[in-house]
């Protein structure tokens, strides 16, 4: 194996892809970043081309100390200052990164409430008990009404919060009081998900908001909009109408993919298609036709957020996070990759050429060129997915011989959601976190951390994630992941009970034998980081660590972030109260006013605030010494000695 190889992966699955893609002279994600080197002005925030007039480039001169003439003249042909370019730059990925996440909610509300209407015959309310938690939430009435009539309300309520112009976002009040006090008193409480978007494409477009400070207000807003407001109400209804997960033990990577099977993987990040594919592909029909063509059956994989989708509510295995989507292909395995939205490469079709792979396009809002569009609609559900799988099917015989499978995969358990970690703790009658909490009090557990976010092609993948999940664990910090990061902690064996053993201090495994848990909890898809802000709130009202997130014992991360949507997540953490660091480059360094205020001001204003490390293991330290720092706050770092209470102890507490 060379070195180039090694530092592209640290997944032995990948590199042994990427050493065939290498003898077959197929150009993968990784081929295009070596060739393709960062522009360093568009890559620290300044370089402007909102207008005509630009782009221009006002970098920073590098190892130089800059004087406050030099920054003046810093400007762009318009007078925009450095801080105005690169707070531009960086609220635009935020409205990015919330249209995407609440777009994706959009489609949710809409399929939910063409299911209540009897408009869709292949979908129906799935969890009974969420559906009326959420009815009380929202103050709808119950009473003898059936669950449609109850789901239509939540429907009409739901989709009213993205074109709502006044007033706030119904689900900011899941938040502490206190968090809640904060938001107003910074005027950032989200009115409306459409509204806050479009207004913050408005501020940045050239001649209108040109302070950093109040781009970044309207950046908070909208960005709040998204974590408690499309995300949420996405994650939610998913939960109503699929199932809200609970723990589901499967597989992950490429050796999931069966050689003497029809082989589709999903990819993308909204459910819907996802669960009919789930359902049809045990489809006796299906499966006969399947053996007609020479196949032994059908086999189903994930790949990206629809896979962690799939996988919590089917057990479907996932065959990899996003720099493995080319990858998969490169087997000669895949049959058909059925995409819909998001993370989604181009050059996947580039890839698909090389072999008998039909590339699917199912989605209006994403076209690929010369790829195959089968869309798929919600009302016919079941036919549209029949539809694709057939197609899949019947490309099986034009497979080569050239199949290569990396015989490598790992079990996991996935499936954390919120009321699942509610239940563990607890148990049936007894739903609790005060397990959870007595835990971080008494110091067992010493803190919380969420690793969540994206592969990037410009750092070695999965390498980021794996080492500062294993640096947290073996300091007893207990870890929540969604997303690509969820997939990478998966395929290093950090989602099974058993890794508690190898790779965590002694506080945190004996909590993680004693309630038989992983040591890091799979929380589904990236709009599922909606869930952590949930069960950030969920300990705070248990009570004993604060009356805010920002009290928390804490901190969140996203060592390998990539897309818009890791932005927009970041500042929606960042509002919330959470420390939050993030890996591989920062999008601001060209502005140190504007980084400092990132990186600084905002704990006085949020209680949380950005950091930017680019070695994991550093990044992992900083995250504990914040909770640390809370955890002294707190007055709960302090060792305790263990007490074994006999009779006479126990009357003498009870005589108190």
């Amino acid at each position: 194996m060379s070195e180039e190889l090694k530092n592209r992966s640290i997944d032995p699955a990948s590199i042994e892809m990427l050493e065939k893609a290498a003898q077959e002279n197929i150009r993968t994600v990784f081929d295009r970043a070596e060739k393709m080197k960062p522009c360093p002005i568009g890559g620290e925030g300044s370089c402007c081309s909102i207008c005509a007039m630009g782009p221009c480039r006002v970098p920073l001169a590098k190892g130089k100390e800059e004087t406050p003439e030099e920054k003046t003249k810093r400007t762009g042909v318009c007078g925009a200052t450095v801080e105005t370019i690169a707070a531009r730059n960086f609220v635009r990925k935020i409205a990015a990164g919330t249209a995407s996440h609440s777009d994706h909610g959009r489609r949710v509300v809409e399929a939910f409430k063409l299911m209540a209407e009897n408009k869709i015959k292949d979908f129906e309310v799935k969890d009974e008990q969420k559906l009326l938690n959420l009815a009380l939430d929202l103050g709808i009435e119950i009473g003898e009404r059936d669950n449609n009539e109850i789901a239509l309300d939540i429907a009409k309520i739901c989709e009213n919060e993205f074109g709502k112009q006044e007033g706030e976002l119904i689900f900011v009040k899941n938040a502490p009081i206190k968090r809640q006090e904060i938001w107003k008193k910074q005027g950032v409480v989200p009115r409306g998900i459409d509204r806050e978007v479009v207004e913050l494409m408005h501020r940045t477009h050239m001649g209108v908001d040109q302070d950093y400070k109040s781009l970044m207000l309207q950046g908070t807003r909208t960005a709040l909009a998204d974590g408690w407001g499309g995300s949420m109400i996405a994650t939610e209804l998913q939960d109503v109408m699929f199932g809200t997960p609970t723990p589901a033990l499967s597989e992950i990577n490429l050796g999931v993919l069966k050689e003497d099977m029809v082989n589709i993987i999903i990819h993308g990040h909204e459910p819907a298609l996802a669960e009919m594919l789930a359902v049809l592909s045990h489809d006796p029909e299906l499966i006969e036709y399947a053996k007609t063509k020479g196949a032994k059956g059908i086999n189903l994989a994930g790949m990206c957020c629809t896979a962690n989708e799939i996988m919590m509510r089917h057990g479907v295995p996932i065959a990899g996070n996003y720099l493995q989507q080319e990858l998969a292909i490169i087997t000669g395995a895949v049959d058909a990759m059925v995409v819909d939205v998001q993370c989604i490469m181009q050059g996947l079709q580039e890839v698909a050429r090389c072999f008998h792979t039909k590339l699917i396009t199912t989605d209006e809002r994403a076209h690929i060129t010369d790829s195959s569009f089968m869309l798929f609609d919600e009302r016919k559900a079941r036919e549209s997915a029949r539809v694709i799988i057939k197609a899949s099917i019947d490309n099986f015989t034009n497979r080569s011989k050239n199949i290569r499978i990396p015989q490598i995969k790992t079990p996991l358990i996935a499936g954390f959601s919120h009321e699942t970690i509610n239940y563990l703790l607890g148990g049936l009658y007894r739903a609790s976190y005060r397990p959870l909490n007595d835990n971080i009090i008494n110091g067992r557990i010493r803190g919380l951390a969420g690793v969540v976010g994206c592969n990037n092609a410009r750092t070695t993948h999965d390498s980021a994630h794996t080492l500062m999940i294993k640096e947290l664990l073996k300091n007893d910090v207990l870890v929540l992941s969604t997303g690509c990061a969820a997939m990478a902690a998966g395929k290093a064996g950090l989602m099974l009970p058993e890794a508690a053993k190898e790779f965590c201090g002694p506080g945190l495994a004996e909590v993680c034998e004693t309630v038989g848990i992983p040591p890091v909890l799979h929380m589904g898809a990236c709009v599922d980081n909606s869930r952590i802000l949930v069960a950030a709130t969920a300990v705070v009202k248990d009570g004993g660590l604060g009356d805010d997130i920002s009290d928390l014992p804490a901190a969140g991360a996203a060592p390998e972030w990539m897309s818009e949507k890791a932005i927009a997540i970041g500042q929606y953490f960042v509002a919330s109260g959470v420390f939050t660091i993030f890996g591989t480059n920062w999008p601001t360094l060209g502005s140190s006013d504007f980084t400092n205020y990132l990186f600084k001001d905002m704990e006085a204003m949020y209680g949380g605030k950005w950091a930017f490390e680019p070695d994991a293991v550093k990044a992992a330290h900083l995250m504990i010494e914040h909770i640390d720092k809370k955890r002294k706050a707190l007055g709960i770092d302090k060792a305790r000695e263990r007490v074994l209470y006999d009779m006479q102890m126990r009357r003498e507490m009870e005589a108190v």
